[in-house]
């Protein structure tokens, strides 16, 4: 590899590595399902130990919180299920994030791979996490006989926006907190605020009228709100959908940008 540091070309390099990256998705997969088999690696039930722990807490939360807010049991249950498997899926991905270069330090180290194949290595191995859980939903929807309609289709762009920011964030802060050791801990408090203020437990029309419109300005509600709407509540306001665009945009240009300037320095920072 030749390089001229008078015509550093970060842009051509970073967009290559992207390109690269996206080409070579089977390896990303086949690390991440190293991943997941290392991490359960003699374990009875692997990955399903996480969809025993997500179905009790929706029975159990399900039947404290409907008694709470004086609701039906079968209409929170689809509402309870639905938000906490989303939003579990969410902070396991921003969590993760944290570590998505770090833990490869070895790889880096040593071999010539796009970075771009280690921050897809990070969303695969939470989607299929994820997707363990995904029978939860179809039974809690037999349990209480309340099926979505033709407008849960509109999960599905939901779920490309939230691939999209789970690739930017794996990326970001990824190169952050590579950087800097102190960024995990802060966003692990993060998130844990913004589990409470987010319509996870509770629903948006709880806050009052007029007061619910305020929530757009919350980037967690808007993206699982566009998965979790369409699924049971008939589906995603208009203004909704706007502002997850908008904070898909804004994360992925952010995280394009910091890619451009700074990813000659990554293997110096892991």
């Amino acid at each position: 590899y030749l390089f001229d540091s008078r015509v550093p070309r970060r842009r051509a390099a970073a967009l290559g590595d992207i390109a690269t990256g996206v080409r070579r998705w089977r390896l990303s997969m086949a690390l991440a399902s190293l991943d997941i088999r290392n991490r359960y690696r003699g374990s009875v039930l692997g990955p399903f130990w996480l969809t025993l722990s997500n179905a009790v807490m929706v029975v159990g939360l399900g039947l404290l919180y409907s008694s709470l807010f004086k609701m039906s049991l079968a209409d929170y249950l689809p509402f309870i299920a639905v938000s906490l498997i989303t939003w579990n899926t969410i902070n396991a991905i921003v969590t993760d994030a944290c570590t998505s270069l770090t833990s490869a330090e070895g790889i880096i180290r040593q071999l010539p791979l796009p970075y771009t194949v280690h921050v897809l290595r990070c969303v695969w191995r939470n989607a299929v996490i994820a997707a363990h859980s995904l029978p939860i939903i179809l039974a809690v929807f037999a349990f209480t006989g309340v099926w979505p309609g033709w407008e849960a289709l509109w999960a599905l762009p939901g779920l490309v926006l939230l691939g999209v920011n789970a690739c930017a964030l794996a990326l970001f802060l990824g190169m952050l907190c590579a950087r800097f050791r102190d960024i995990p801990p802060i966003v692990g408090s993060v998130m844990q605020l913004a589990f409470f203020l987010s319509p996870v437990l509770w629903k948006p029309e709880l806050l009052g009228p007029g007061k619910a419109a305020w929530l757009v300005l919350n980037p967690f509600y808007v993206v699982m709100e566009t998965v979790r709407g369409p699924l049971v509540e008939g589906g995603a306001s208009l203004g909704v959908w706007a502002s997850a665009c908008l904070y898909t945009a804004a994360v992925a240009a952010l995280a394009l940008g910091f890619f451009i300037r700074f990813r000659g320095r990554i293997a110096f920072w892991v």
